[in-house]
């Protein structure tokens, strides 16, 4: 037999309807997190899909002046969501602000045809015309007139963070959103360093994370190489995401000499640097 709340609603284990509803952004789709599986269809949230949720939100949030800047510039504003997976995100920030927009483009790219496939069924059954998806490699992704104002990638594992990047500048974005994961290329070409620096990544468990920070580091500069202003800050909770690391960057120039000497100074002097983006320095 359901169990039911004090108001009367049935309730689920593991999920609140109400407490879900109240969590979610006025004007929300249910439906479309219905659709996603984020909400149960009594419309309960577990815990794991109530962090998922924070995490997009909050994610949603941080990019929103981006957002409000491109609609304020362009007529038809394009955002990009590389490495999209279940296109979270994508479908998020389209119900919240393109769909109220009445006008933008989504474009959700994403390697794995059977996720797109998914994407573009979900997008058709929520009326999201303007919202598009590209089984491709993000190296290998080519936009309308190659060209996109905002440019997102969450969670995009280890060096498909660096393929977002150099798909930014050659897609002349005006605002890069990143939350890197899984960097596991710098802590591959530490292993093998040498000289008195090397204490700071002896251990693997701290060269998984040293490689991991200095990664970022060097994403943060070569973005301001390329004359992005960058701001790096804390996504969310470490009880929500133990990778929560934010990157957004602004450009404002065309490059920047001093950061791209800081850049190949520290890819000197650690004898590692992402192989993608010292190539394009």
């Amino acid at each position: 037999m359901a169990r039911h709340t004090a108001q009367g609603v049935p309730a689920r284990r593991g999920g609140n309807p109400r407490q879900a509803v109240a969590e979610l952004w006025p004007g929300q789709s249910v439906a479309l997190l219905k659709a996603l599986h984020i909400l149960s269809q009594d419309g309960a949230i577990n815990a794991d899909s109530r962090r998922k949720l924070k995490q997009v939100l909050h994610l949603a949030q941080l990019i929103k002046p981006a957002l409000d800047k491109a609609f304020a510039d362009k007529e038809q504003p394009v955002l990009a969501d590389l490495g999209a997976g279940k296109s979270y995100l994508g479908f998020v920030l389209y119900d919240l602000f393109f769909a109220k927009q009445g006008r933008g483009q989504v474009y959700g790219v994403e390697a794995r045809s059977e996720l797109v496939a998914t994407c573009r069924r979900i997008a058709a059954e929520s009326g999201f015309e303007r919202m598009h998806f590209m089984a491709t490699a993000i190296a290998d992704a080519v936009l309308p007139d190659a060209h996109a104002d905002v440019v997102t990638a969450l969670h995009a594992c280890d060096t498909a963070t660096d393929e977002a990047i150099l798909f930014a500048l050659k897609n002349e974005a005006k605002f890069i959103a990143l939350v890197p994961c899984c960097q596991a290329e710098l802590a591959a070409g530490l292993e093998g360093a040498s000289g008195p620096l090397r204490q700071l990544w002896r251990h693997p468990i701290q060269r998984r994370e040293f490689g991991a920070h200095l990664t970022n580091v060097m994403r943060g500069l070569f973005l301001e190489a390329h004359g992005y202003k960058v701001r790096v800050t804390e996504l969310t909770g470490l009880e929500h995401s133990l990778k929560n690391e934010f990157i957004f960057a602004e450009r404002h120039q065309l490059s920047n000499p001093q950061a791209r000497a800081e850049f190949l100074r520290l890819a000197e002097q650690f004898g590692a640097a992402p192989a993608l983006l010292k190539s394009a320095a």
